[in-house]
This record gives C-alpha cells, sequence and structure tokens, in this order.
C-alpha cells in the first residue's frame, strides 16, 4: 500500500492541475460557451473532449522531457524560482484583466497558426474543432513545459513511468470533468453562463496562481534559511 502512496498522489497533482489550467483564458471555453448555446451539449462537450486529448498529449511530452533533467539539485532551485516567477506573472495578469482573452504576442501567433491550420484541414467535426484549436495554441504546450518541470522539481510526480503516467490521467480527468460541466451548464443555462462567468473565474485562477505562488515564494524562503543563504 505504501508503494501506491506517489502514484496517487501524482493522480490528485494532475487532476487538480488539469482542472485548475481549464479555468484560465482560452479559445477552447469560448468556444464551448458560443457553441453549446447553439448547437447542445453533445456538440460542446465533443469539442472539450477534443481539447481534453490535445492536452493530456502535450502533458505527455512535457514530462518526458524531464527524465535526467532533475537529478541536480541547482536545477530543481533554478525551475523553483522560475516557477514562483511565472505564476506570480500569470496570477497578477488573470486577477486583474478586464476581459476574458488576455492578449498576448504569443496568443497572436497562435491565433495565426491556428487560422492556418484551419485553412488547410477544414475540421468538419467537433472534436477535431477542438484538439485543432489547443494543437495550434502555443501557450498551451508552454504551460504545460512549466507545470510538469514545477511538479518535478518539487517530487509531486517521481521520476517514474507509473507517477507521470497517474499524473496525466489525472490530467485528462481533471480536464474532461470541468469541459462536461462547462458544456452542460452553458447548454442548459439559457445565456445565463456567460463570459462575464468565464471573467469571474479567471479572477479566481489568478487568486488561486497567487497563492500557488506564495506557497512557492515561501518554500524558498524556507530553503534558503536552512541554508543560511
Amino acid at each position: 500500500m505504501a508503494e501506491l502512496h506517489p502514484v496517487l498522489f501524482a493522480f490528485l497533482a494532475g487532476f487538480a492541475s488539469g482542472n485548475a489550467f481549464c479555468w484560465l483564458p482560452g479559445p477552447i471555453n469560448l468556444t464551448i460557451l458560443n457553441e453549446g448555446a447553439q448547437r447542445g451539449f453533445r456538440w460542446a462537450f465533443l469539442i472539450g473532449l477534443g481539447a481534453a486529448c490535445m492536452d493530456v498529449i502535450y502533458c505527455a511530452v512535457s514530462f518526458t522531457g524531464f527524465s535526467e533533467f532533475f537529478t541536480d539539485r541547482l536545477v530543481k532551485a533554478a525551475m523553483q524560482v522560475a516557477s514562483f516567477v511565472f505564476l506570480l506573472f500569470l496570477g497578477l495578469k488573470f486577477l486583474f484583466s478586464s476581459t476574458v482573452k488576455v492578449h498576448t504576442k504569443l496568443g497572436m501567433a497562435s491565433e495565426k497558426l491556428e487560422a492556418r491550420l484551419e485553412k488547410k484541414i477544414h475540421p468538419h467535426s467537433a472534436f477535431a474543432t477542438g484538439f485543432l484549436r489547443v494543437a495550434a495554441n502555443l501557450g498551451v504546450f508552454g504551460a504545460w513545459l512549466v507545470l510538469a518541470a514545477t511538479l518535478m522539481a518539487h517530487d509531486w510526480v517521481d521520476d517514474s513511468f507509473v507517477a507521470k503516467g497517474a499524473c496525466v490521467s489525472g490530467v485528462f480527468t481533471g480536464t474532461i470533468l470541468w469541459f462536461l460541466f462547462l458544456s452542460f451548464a452553458v447548454s442548459r443555462g439559457h445565456g445565463k453562463f456567460s463570459e462575464k462567468t468565464l471573467l469571474r473565474l479567471q479572477h479566481i485562477s489568478g487568486l488561486c496562481l497567487l497563492s500557488t505562488a506564495l506557497f512557492e515564494g515561501v518554500q524558498i524562503a524556507w530553503h534558503l534559511a536552512q541554508h543560511k543563504i
């Protein structure tokens, strides 16, 4: 039973990461918001399912790149500082944003890439639409790289195939549950679940990110105090 603990912990870490990550602004939430009200629950959920599958692929690829990377303590410490800065920046940006869509240079580049892919591929199904929009979003892949690095730097996910697989499974579960809830709420909400609601969720995500950044900062300060640096 003791051997199951790190696997269970990895699953829960992935579940929390996947669920919280979906709250952040992005084209998928807006697409489900618009399509769900017009075409119903099934269409909206298939968009979310396609997006969740692409999220899992990005998450799995991110973990494969960090197998031998965190054997050095200096690298772990550097990643903890980097994740603190990243979470602090992201949390402040989302907390004080006035629109659901946060404009960044990376976001504009992703929109151009998405437009080119849709022009060439012409996705006709809801699943393909969700899958393609996440695949074209460069920010999603970058975010999963940071999240995977943070989880492994803190030893929340062991450097083993089973633990990483459990974390990826948790990501898929958390992601798909969010899209299931969002699709149902939009299709049954009759316009009550609006962009204003997503903006509130975005502000809550900003608070959560800031809280996580504060936790990171406290841990860094504690380690520095212990080593008298």
